[in-house]
Formats: structure tokens, C-alpha cells, sequence
């Protein structure tokens, strides 16, 4: 089975942003088979091969690039193994050939593999630094956030001028949950150099501490900071796409998504965010087609969970099944290849398998790593409160609400852990605002769908 890797769909899980802008190049890359490796002169490294596009993908423009690029540097490396720089290029191209192939398992893999037989060497400092940050992106796509932060406070000693690894800084901190290392990591990084790198930056930054206007503010400063058609570039208007639609606005949501497409056609993530959008709208069958679109141009876990969601509200059981056990095969491949996914599985089996104990299983394995981590006492309250834990569903929702966030989700399900605490008008009054933000919040159960309705009245 192909490695794909999992997306969170509520968006701000800051590694979406921070590994989609980090050291992309405007340069592609290129290679020749999928499966032959050429080995370097002096036998010490085998250099990783390009994999063989298919379907769309192929047809995109910058595949043609990318081959040529990665030629170019493959024949470089032969000719000159001691010169690292071009084991940097490629680095770099197979960063952003796995952002749109969606080929994590492989690539990732083999990224931090050539820069570790990088690191073995002796290096100058520009070329030590350069290594030590992309290893640092790497780690924060594989979700491993300590070695991540870890790997680029060492190369921010080596360079504290260079902007970007202060990015790395801000999603390592903001992953572990030291938010206000965070806002000192970003501030700097603006600082240094106000651009699509740091404006991502603080919109999610604004975003999780309560200002949606300011987040969609800054996110609007990076869309228009980019150059349209690019990877990055799609993913930063997405991006913004998905924070309009986390606040129930789903007419700019789309018209982002839309614009997305005409910039970079067959970009799947906007494409599954049209999908998420007809689903509000109550088209389930156009959804459901565009899910299938983007599945076919990239096989990414989120969209496999949003189709099962379909199957699920259409009631059609065999299909979930089968989807879902899909989407554990696939999560278990990324698994094996590195990728810490202990969040996603509590997500999965929270809201596809129906298993809240062994979702609660899992998402304690990712407390005992990020205690103090939003989303993922947002996870453990909801997950408590579903299992009639009161105690902790409070304890983890002040966690959850530590940076003040007015996430809609955030504060649905604040506002019936606060109902069952004998907070009833407090409860309520949350409710209500979740759903005057978003009205097309999923209740947490029966009785919070008849809250929502009733103010809906």
C-alpha cells in the first residue's frame, strides 16, 4: 500500500501550515525510475530515487521541472559527492515532491536518512545550518515535535539572523503546547522577515488566541505575499478557505477554494474543501464526487475520513466499514515510516469507529507527550465528557481553553460540559455563540442538538 499521511481537516494543527511553507523552493526538481537507485562515486550514499507521477499529477507543469532538476543535481552528486549543497537541493526538492504527491512514507524517509549522511561530514556553517533545518521540517511533518524544536535550536545557534527556523520554532512550541514561546518565536521571525512564512504564522497564532478576524487578517497578508500556482501559495489560500469555514462563513470559504483552483488546478485540498462546503450546503452527492476527485489525485487519510462521514450520515455501513478499516491500514503505513499519530487514531475512532474507549487509549498517548497541547485537551474533554467522565472533561476543557481560543468546536463542546456540571445558563449561553459563529456545528449529542435548534427558533 502507498504511504499517505493524515491531514487534520480542523485546520489548525499548526504542522498544516508550518510544513507546507517550510524551505520551499521555486525551483523543482527531477529524476529518472522509481524504484533504480544510482549510487554516489565514492559507493557512501545512495542517492534516493524521484518517484514516477501518476494520473493528474503528472500533467501538472512543474513535473516536467522537477525531473530536470533532480537530474541535474543526481548527476552533480555523482560527479561531486562532497558537495553537500546539492544533497540540500534535493533535500529540498523531495520536501515539496512529498507535499504534492503526498508520498510522506517514502520521501521523508529518505530526506532525513541523506541528511543525517550529510551531518556525518564536515561542514561549513551555512551548509550545517541548511541541513539541521530541514531536518527540523522534516520532524514536524512526521510529528515528532521535541526532536523538531530540538533540531532548530541547534541550527538557530548556528544562525539566529535567518528568519525561517524561527518557524520551526513557533510549530514545535505551539505542538508542545508552550504557546508564549510561541509568540516570542513568532514575533521574531516577523521581525527578521514579515513574509508568507511568518503572516501563516501569526494568523494561526491569532487564531488560537481568540482573534478570528486577526488570524483571517494576517492569513490574507500571506495569500497576498505568495506567488499564485505554487504549491505553497495554494496551500496558504486553502488555508484561509478553512479558517472562514471554521467560523461558518462558507461563501468566502468556497470563493477561496475556487480561486485556489483557477491559481492551481486539480489541487486536491481545495478541491475536498468544495467538499466540505456542499456538504454544509446539503448537496451530499457533490461532495461526495469531489471527495472521490481529490482521493484519485492524492490518497489523503482526511479525505478518506470526510467520505467515511458521508457514508456514516447516509447510513450506508458497509461502505464506513470498509473505509474505515482503509484509513487504519493507511494510518498504520505512515506508522511504520516515522509519522506520530496517536491524535489522529483518537480522532478516527472517536468520530468514525465509535470506539471512545480505545480513542481515550490513544489520546493519552499523545497527553503524556503534550500535556498542555489545545487540540489535544480539546480531544480528552470531549472524549470524557462522551464517556460520563465529568472530573476530567473539566479538568482537560481548562486546558483546552488555556489560550482563550473562540474556536466554535472549542466552544460547543464547552458549553454542554458546563450544562452537565449544573452550569446550565453559562452552558447554554456557549452553545448559542458556537453556533451563531458556525451553524454548521455537528452537535455533541441529543441534547445539544436541541439546544441549537432552539435558538435557531
Amino acid at each position: 500500500m502507498k504511504t499517505r499521511t493524515y491531514t487534520q481537516n480542523s485546520l489548525f494543527t499548526l504542522i498544516t501550515i508550518a510544513v507546507s511553507f517550510l524551505f520551499m523552493t521555486t525551483s523543482c526538481s527531477d529524476t529518472t525510475e522509481n524504484k533504480v537507485q544510482k549510487p554516489t562515486a565514492n559507493n557512501e550514499y545512495t542517492i534516493p530515487a524521484l518517484l514516477e507521477r501518476t494520473g493528474e499529477l503528472s500533467q501538472i507543469e512543474d513535473w516536467h521541472k522537477t525531473q530536470e532538476a533532480v537530474n541535474r543535481v543526481t548527476q552533480k552528486i555523482n560527479q561531486e559527492p562532497q558537495d553537500f549543497s546539492s544533497y540540500i537541493k534535493l533535500s529540498e526538492i523531495y520536501i515539496n515532491e512529498a507535499r504534492v504527491t503526498g508520498e510522506h512514507g517514502y520521501y521523508y524517509p529518505s530526506i532525513l536518512n541523506m541528511l543525517d549522511y550529510v551531518l556525518t561530514n564536515k561542514l561549513n556553517d551555512e551548509i550545517k545550518f541548511k541541513a539541521l533545518s530541514l531536518k527540523s521540517s522534516v520532524y514536524l511533518s512526521l510529528h515528532q515535535f521535541a526532536k523538531a524544536k530540538e533540531t532548530a535550536t541547534i541550527a538557530v545557534a548556528i544562525n539566529p539572523d535567518n528568519a525561517q527556523i524561527y518557524g520551526a520554532l513557533v510549530d514545535a512550541n505551539v505542538e508542545l503546547g508552550n504557546y508564549n514561546e510561541a509568540v516570542k518565536m513568532a514575533e521574531t521571525m516577523m521581525d527578521k522577515r514579515p513574509d508568507l512564512l511568518s503572516y501563516s504564522r501569526a494568523s494561526y497564532l491569532r487564531e488560537i488566541h481568540g482573534d478570528p478576524k486577526g488570524a483571517i487578517e494576517a492569513m490574507t497578508m500571506a495569500v497576498e505575499s505568495g506567488f499564485p500556482g505554487y504549491e505553497n501559495a495554494a496551500w496558504t489560500r486553502t488555508t484561509l478557505g478553512h479558517i472562514y469555514e471554521t467560523y461558518g462563513d462558507i461563501t468566502s470559504a468556497e470563493n477561496q477554494y475556487r480561486i485556489t483552483l483557477e491559481e492551481r488546478p486539480g489541487y486536491p485540498f481545495a478541491i475536498a474543501g468544495l467538499a466540505s462546503v456542499e456538504l454544509k450546503k446539503g448537496n451530499v452527492k457533490d461532495a461526495e464526487e469531489k471527495l472521490m476527485q481529490a482521493i484519485n489525485i492524492i490518497p489523503e487519510v482526511s479525505f478518506y475520513a470526510d467520505l467515511a462521514k458521508i457514508y456514516k450520515q447516509t447510513g450506508r455501513q458497509d461502505e464506513l466499514q470498509k473505509t474505515f478499516v482503509t484509513i487504519l491500514e493507511m494510518m498504520a503505513d505512515d506508522e511504520a515510516k516515522g509519522h506520530t499519530m496517536a491524535l489522529e487514531y483518537a480522532k478516527i475512532y472517536m468520530t468514525i469507529g465509535n470506539d471512545l474507549f480505545k480513542a481515550l487509549e490513544y489520546a493519552k498517548k499523545e497527553y503524556e507527550v503534550r500535556p498542555t497541547n489545545i487540540d489535544v485537551n480539546k480531544v480528552m474533554a470531549e472524549i470524557f465528557f462522551k464517556t460520563g467522565n465529568q472530573p476530567e472533561a473539566e479538568k482537560h476543557l481548562a486546558l483546552a481553553f488555556a489560550t482563550q481560543s473562540k474556536n466554535p468546536e472549542l466552544q460547543n463542546i464547552a458549553g454542554m460540559i458546563y450544562i452537565k456540571s449544573g452550569q446550565v445558563k453559562e452552558g447554554q449561553m456557549l452553545v448559542k455563540s458556537a453556533h451563531e459563529a458556525n451553524p454548521y456545528l455537528d452537535p455533541i449529542n441529543k441534547r445539544g442538538q436541541n439546544i441549537a435548534m432552539s435558538f435557531k427558533k
